[in-house]
């Protein structure tokens, strides 16, 4: 009889032992299915950045009605750890830190640094960080590369880029009376990005009918250098025009080039320049002209004032370019919180340099 209880009584135990070995289990499982390791969520993965640039805040999407869904940008995106780190040798494939460090891998991608570079390089200007031999780890953490669990939607979003120019470089110990007279209301990149990197007149009407960009957009050009507001500061920013159908589009956005000089930027460049006096007398000022079937981009540093830049929109004839003949003003989107500098900057600007 006591036997018989000894062993139900075992029974019992291992049946327990089961049931909660079972549920930790699961619940085990459970905790690690819904969580989601960071990279999934970082704008690598999620291509967010690019979405929300055409789908939200008056975006290109309100001209061309096609959804993000259906067009192939999304396919440049990150969708795992391979297209970065796996390398093969001797026909075996392994997982490397090296090759995700390396430059190149990030050029793959990010064209537009690739091409930055490229023109730094043949005009004798190239960015001062590579110049000396830095790449793009030495700056852009882990987190920016893999997230660090928020879903952000733009790479300008507060915490999406912890790269920064404050972190090697302190403004405390530095006597400059540039740095004195502007204090926190000039970011960085406002004087020390020698200029833009920039595309113009994308003809998305043909981007979408061949599949190709090559050739549906000039050649990129780094002329000029546009002052926007963002975060409470004046920074350097970017532009890009598009074309859909006879329909004309403008996008303006902060951005970070990176052509970086030694040197910075003199107070002469901007201050009373050509672009400001024009604006000052209420004239535009002409940022791409059509000319010679070349696209003519003005030189220098230019305040965002949207109504008094000219953007010149041309048309594809077959294989030519043909200026864009109709008077219907262009959307423009002020994109990644980018915002025109306002009355009293531009006067401020206009106040000639004094030494």
């Amino acid at each position: 009889m006591i036997q018989v209880i000894k062993s139900k009584s075992w029974i019992i135990v291992f049946v327990l032992i089961v049931i909660l070995s079972t549920s930790g289990l699961v619940l085990f499982s459970t905790a690690e299915e819904k969580q989601e390791p960071c990279f999934y969520k970082s704008l690598h993965y999620t291509g967010e950045g690019m979405r929300y640039w055409y789908e939200e805040n008056g975006g290109f999407m309100e001209i061309t009605g096609v959804p993000y869904e259906e067009l192939d940008c999304k396919k440049c995106h990150v969708k795992s750890c391979e297209q970065c780190h796996a390398k093969t040798e001797d026909g075996k494939c392994s997982y490397s830190l090296d090759k995700a460090k390396d430059m190149n891998t990030c050029l793959a991608c990010h064209s537009r640094e690739k091409v930055t570079f490229k023109i730094g390089r043949e005009k004798d200007a190239l960015d001062i960080h590579i110049a000396s031999g830095m790449g793009c780890v030495d700056c852009h953490t882990g987190e920016d590369v893999h997230g660090d669990g928020t879903i952000y939607h733009t790479m300008r979003d507060e915490g999406a880029v912890k790269a920064s120019c404050k972190t090697c470089h302190s403004l405390e110990d530095i006597d400059i009376r540039a740095h004195k007279v502007h204090k926190d209301k000039l970011d960085c990149a406002a004087c020390h990005v020698a200029n833009t990197t920039s595309c113009l007149n994308c003809h998305f009407s043909k981007f979408l009918e061949t599949g190709k960009r090559a050739g549906n957009f000039f050649p990129p050009i780094q002329d000029w250098l546009i002052l926007v507001n963002y975060k409470g500061k004046v920074t350097s920013g970017n532009v890009q025009t598009l074309v859909y159908e006879d329909k004309k589009f403008i996008t303006y956005a902060p951005y970070f080039t990176h052509a970086v000089q030694s040197k910075a930027r003199g107070c002469a460049d901007c201050h009373a320049n050509e672009a400001v006096m024009l604006i000052k007398e209420g004239k535009s000022v002409p940022m791409a002209e059509f000319k010679d079937n070349k696209m003519v981009s003005w030189k220098g540093v230019v305040p965002l004032v949207p109504d008094q830049l000219e953007w010149e929109f041309v048309d594809k004839d077959g294989d030519k370019w043909v200026p864009l003949k109709n008077d219907v003003k262009p959307m423009v989107q002020y994109s990644c919180y980018a915002e025109p500098l306002t009355e009293e900057q531009v006067k401020k600007m206009a106040m000639p340099f004094k030494k």
